[in-house]
């Protein structure tokens, strides 16, 4: 409901009344505002999650500027670990004096690898600073028993974003290939190797990372839960990989007291252990110094800055500008430490009031998940029962953890080396996260910061999670209508809900484990609607037709989209139910919605980057977030007087309905 004085959050502004909402509902909502973007020079794009980005690093910089000033805060507390790190990160001059000096310990230690077994363990030393080489090695939950933790060792080890930047055979991708190779050649010479040597270096690091790109899957083949779980007894990993010695491994990482391991794709790792006996040890030696350099560039001098950002912000994704210090700093703080600058920010910056609301919002979605799940018409009985069992085992997680991380075992300094407080950082999120071995699984932890702009369902978990960074204008406002916020938040919070039942979430039971509780009549009928989802973004194209949009990769999305929509509409009309449909600014509750849920959508990005995120990343484009489901609903249709054969009206069995 609303009443007088609630503010409309909507930016009316925006519209561009040239365009019919039935032809085109992104350019309608969004068009006035897209005629007039500029990107900022620093930003790889602009739009909602940009702006409030933005806006929310200007508020955690003023909290670590306040901290910073502050050195009279006890030791170990969040105003004293945060000023210090972001101290010792803005001290650009003694940065720069420093040069590679802070890394010389680590440069010193892969100078002195001369076997394979001092390759492995120069991959230990580098992760136990966060420096990923090689291969992923973590603790997570265990898939098909999510009440224990296991130990994961998975593909990893590359420079380039994906496996396919290795491969494809386009002159942009060839040209991309050579551009890496250059870097690499700076960098590393960067550190002390002559300038020729650095250019052979460079060669055989991309002649290694091309042989594990090989042997890596692909991220279509990565979203099966099933394929990419293979628990093995630690004394049966020398099938996979040989000689490989897993024993040592696991010692210098100060991994103990484990039998079994989950091998999440077993071609890699054994590829791997053959690279490890059959590449020189001189090319391992210019692979981890290079991984090394790669990690730390960004809290080195500004010639590593300078370079890295050379081809990582601009060749890779077109960023004109490096974005400020400031900004720099205040991301590496929130990356580090998260949790002791969340408690700052969530004290100024997260009223009470509005997490009230939002968990209200939450319970009216789960009600409105449930009405629809107890009505579909392809879901048969049994399956319906166990859906409705995942449904109201739901875990919510809104804005902060009840239990901060403790950071007692932590020594951050301002008189340390910047990038020595980053690496210290990750070695304490490393030495934390290995030593879940043997425990039971925390259901409470977060693996997003507060300060966050984003959320996430938690498929082992069942769970979803909200940052307080997220719950703002324009996603959400405590002084805005109904409407308002049930096409903005509500659509976000349908959208995780709704993950725990597509492609990938459908696969997990109520409390979290990889498990079969689908009929093999509703997995048909299921996946038959999948079907034409995918199909229907497999037409989408971006930059001018170039690029398709890989309905595959992105379908758990779309789904999620789909579904979130659906039912966030449901909820606000439950929540709208006996209350006046007044218009406001001349718009109907209805209308409100979803040109609330195109707002929040609204987004330019570079051509580079664009290019870069159809080959990676499972979202798709913002525009079709947003044409892709409305065109797909009759709630949409109605609200705007959407006719068969417009643009924005899809029929007959192309109308994808799951939720």
């Amino acid at each position: 409901m609303f009443a007088s004085g609630l503010r409309a959050a909507l930016d009316l502004n925006a519209i561009d009344s040239s365009v019919r909402p039935q032809d085109d509902f992104f350019e309608y909502a969004n068009g006035a505002w897209l005629k007039t973007l500029e990107i900022p020079a620093d930003q790889l794009g602009w739009g909602s999650f940009y702006e409030l980005i933005d806006r929310t690093q200007k508020n955690l910089h003023r909290l670590c500027e306040d901290a910073a000033a502050q050195q009279s805060a006890a030791a170990g507390s969040p105003a004293r670990m945060t000023g210090d790190f972001y101290a010792s990160g803005m001290d650009e001059a003694a940065i720069n004096a420093a040069g590679a000096r802070p890394i010389q310990p680590q440069l010193d230690r892969i100078a002195a690898i001369r076997t394979p077994a001092d390759v492995l363990s120069g991959i230990a030393a580098l992760k136990r600073i966060g420096v990923p080489s090689g291969f992923g090695f973590y603790v997570d939950v265990d898939e098909k028993d999510s009440e224990a933790y296991l130990v994961q060792i998975t593909q990893g080890g590359l420079g380039l974003p994906d496996r396919d930047y290795y491969f494809t055979d386009s002159e942009k991708m060839k040209k991309l290939r050579g551009d890496y190779v250059d870097h690499v050649a700076k960098m590393l010479a960067l550190t002390g190797v002559p300038s020729e040597a650095a250019r052979v270096d460079a060669q055989a690091v991309m002649n290694l990372e091309t042989k594990l790109a090989a042997a890596s899957r692909t991220r279509v083949q990565l979203r099966d839960p099933e394929a990419n779980y293979n628990k093995t007894a630690v004394a049966a990993l020398a099938k996979i990989t040989g000689d490989f010695d897993w024993a040592a491994f696991f010692e210098a990482m100060g991994a103990r007291g484990f039998d079994s391991v989950n091998v999440g794709q077993p071609d890699f790792v054994k590829a791997f252990a053959a690279q490890l006996a059959e590449t020189p040890v001189a090319d391992w030696r210019a692979y981890l110094r290079w991984n090394l350099v790669r990690a730390a560039a960004p809290y080195l001098g500004s010639d590593f800055v300078d370079e890295n950002f050379a081809f990582y912000g601009r060749t890779l994704n077109g960023q004109k500008e490096i974005k400020p210090r400031w900004k720099r700093v205040t991301e590496a703080v929130d990356g580090g430490i998260g949790d002791a600058l969340g408690q700052l920010y969530v004290a100024k910056y997260f009223p009470p009031a509005a997490k009230a609301r939002v968990l209200k919002l939450v319970e009216d979605l789960r009600s409105a998940l449930r009405a629809r799940i107890e009505t579909l018409e392809w879901m048969d009985a049994p399956t319906r029962a166990r859906a409705l069992e995942k449904l109201n085992a739901f875990s919510v997680k809104m804005g902060y953890p009840d239990k901060w991380r403790d950071y007692s075992t932590l020594t951050i300094s301002r008189d340390a080396a910047y990038v020595e407080n980053v690496f210290a950082s990750n070695a304490y999120e490393t030495r934390r996260n290995l030593a879940k071995i043997g425990r039971l699984v925390d259901r409470s932890e977060w693996f997003m910061t507060p300060p966050t702009i984003n959320a996430y369902y938690n498929p082992v978990e069942n769970g979803i999670v909200f940052p307080a960074g997220i719950l703002q204008p324009p996603f959400f406002d405590a002084d805005a209508d109904d409407a308002v916020n049930y096409g903005g938040i509500g659509t976000v919070i349908g959208h995780e809900m709704t993950h725990g039942f597509d492609d990938q979430g459908r696969q997990y039971d109520a409390r979290g484990n990889l498990k079969d509780w689908w009929t093999p009549a509703s997995i048909e009928a299921f996946k038959k609607r999948a079907a034409v989802i995918i199909a229907q973004f497999n037409s989408y194209t971006v930059l001018d037709g170039a690029l398709h949009v890989n309905g595959t990769l992105t379908q758990g999305e779309n789904i999620a989209d789909l579904g979130g929509v659906k039912i966030a509409y449901a909820a606000l009309q439950r929540a709208l139910a006996g209350q006046p449909r007044a218009k406001i600014d001349g718009f109907t509750p209805e209308q409100r919605f979803f040109l609330s849920y195109a707002n929040i959508w609204r987004e330019v990005r570079r051509p580079e980057y664009r290019r870069n995120l159809i080959i990676t990343d499972p979202h798709s484009p913002a525009e079709w977030r947003v044409r892709g489901p409305l065109s797909n609903l009759e709630e949409f249709w109605k609200a705007f007087d959407v006719k068969e054969g417009d643009k924005m009206r899809r029929s007959g069995e192309q109308i994808v309905t799951i939720w």
